[in-house]
């Protein structure tokens, strides 16, 4: 446990359980599933053998709190910092609606009555990652990826409205005045100026990066089609359902933009899994300039979580190093 920093616990969490089970069921043991960076995780045990998991909003929970840039709680900013209840339920919502499998959400509570912040309780998906299902039984992973192909392709079929995050846009709000790439344009261009000052090899090669980021961008033609994208989808992130289904989690990043996003970051993530992804009609100008943003990206948020007080910092340190080494040898 990091310290300074208070983390839910049973005695905290029992009024949650009772709300949602009733009171012939009790906590037989809460774990705090500590990889995420911006809410709080929780497995929750109960008396009968099941489990449920639990989310929590808090500043405690979120790694990120304080190490953020200026207009980051803003909701229509498309980047702004994904995390919060309002973000989950609109993800959660989207995804049932165009055929995509995330945990079913139990409940959804901001009164602060239950909890003293914003918490949501879920089905505990336990037949474990993707990634794992891979490794000890190929086969029965080929399976589950072939089901996650298809339902990457009802997400990304689907057209959504605007540019933008899924659950401001679809609860009626106004889409940024920038298209789409030059968006990404913008926050590239943050990355760059975050890195510069953290790292040597950024300040050096300053120019160069800038210089490749707008050329990429300016190779692009218009384009307003956007599809439902979930953003980070790995096989980390994909968990397996009772009947070998696969179940997307970590949705709050859910957003109305480029397919092209989505297959960057999965060819990074699967590896040689990611051939059962791909899909042949994808803008290659688009891949080669969102595969040059997410270098960028992940050399940026790194280097700025690093300064807190994650407890895994020199993983943070090492993403960001490989990531600007790719930046800097990234041919255009």
């Amino acid at each position: 446990m990091t310290a300074g920093r208070k983390f839910a616990d049973a005695e905290g969490l029992a009024p949650v359980v009772r709300e949602v089970f009733g009171t012939d069921r009790r906590i037989s043991g809460v774990e705090r599933l500590v990889k995420g960076t911006k809410k709080g995780v929780y497995r929750v045990g109960l008396d009968d053998g099941t489990s449920t998991i639990v989310y929590v909003w808090s500043a405690d929970e979120d790694y990120w709190d304080g190490l953020l840039p200026e207009g980051h709680d803003d909701p229509a900013n498309p980047f702004a910092h994904a995390s919060g209840l309002d973000f989950f339920e609109g993800a959660t919502r989207r995804l049932a609606a165009v055929g995509a499998r995330s945990p079913r959400l139990l409940l959804a509570d901001r009164s602060r009555r239950l909890y003293p912040e914003d918490i949501a309780v879920a089905e505990d998906v336990r037949g474990g990652t993707l990634e794992a299902l891979l490794e000890r039984d190929p086969a029965a992973g080929r399976r589950t990826l072939g089901q996650l192909a298809q339902m990457l392709r009802g997400m990304h079929a689907y057209r959504g409205p605007a540019f933008g995050r899924v659950a401001w846009i679809d609860g009626g709000g106004a889409p940024p005045s920038q298209s789409c790439e030059r968006a990404y344009l913008e926050r590239s261009l943050t990355h760059i100026a975050t890195a510069v000052p953290r790292d040597a090899r950024a300040a050096e090669g300053e120019g160069q990066l800038v210089e490749k980021l707008h050329a990429l961008y300016e190779a692009l033609e218009p384009r307003a089609e956007f599809g439902v994208v979930h953003g980070e989808l790995c096989a980390e992130h994909t968990l397996v359902g009772p009947d070998g289904e696969p179940v997307i989690i970590d949705i709050e990043g859910l957003m109305y933009t480029d397919v092209e996003v989505e297959h960057c970051w999965m060819r990074m993530r699967f590896g040689p899994h990611y051939e059962a992804l791909r899909n042949p009609d994808l803008d290659p100008r688009r891949l080669a300039y969102y595969q040059y943003v997410m270098h960028l990206d992940l050399v940026g948020g790194p280097l700025r979580i690093a300064e807190g007080d994650f407890p895994d910092r020199d993983w943070m340190l090492g993403v960001a190093d490989h990531h600007l080494r790719q930046a800097l040898a990234y041919r255009v």
